[in-house]
């Protein structure tokens, strides 16, 4: 049976002079792993009344389904409302309940903006 190859074998480890093998430049080798501190827990967040509530998956999934429907045409850099609005001009029949959702949601950023807003142009 043939002795399994190692890598080594074909491209040999090449020692630099100078320097002694396994030690750093600068550096101290340490012994063991690092001890880690644990992160102090942020306090709870205080829900604001004023903040609007989270919609729920099943509208934030319809809406997620009109931003990747290339049919409406692009939703980067206008909202979910205008590129709707922008459709129905064109006669691109977009859902209704969508436009819907959108007036209802309409002072949720959440709802209001399509998945790539936060992106540049």
């Amino acid at each position: 049976m043939e002795k399994p190859r190692l890598i080594t074998d074909s491209f040999p480890l090449r020692r630099r002079p100078g320097r002694a093998p396994g030690k750093l430049k600068g550096r101290v080798k340490s012994r063991g792993c690092p001890r880690v501190r644990p992160r102090p827990r942020p306090p709870p967040a205080t829900e604001d009344p004023s903040s609007p509530s989270p919609p729920d998956q099943a509208l934030m999934e319809m809406l997620r389904r009109f931003d990747l429907a290339w049919e409406y045409g692009p939703c980067t850099g206008i909202t979910r409302l205008q590129r709707w609005e922008r459709a129905q001009a064109l006669g691109l029949s977009p859902p209704g309940p969508v436009r819907d959702a959108l007036l209802e949601h309409q002072d949720n950023p959440d709802v209001t903006y399509s998945l790539w807003h936060e992106y540049e142009l």
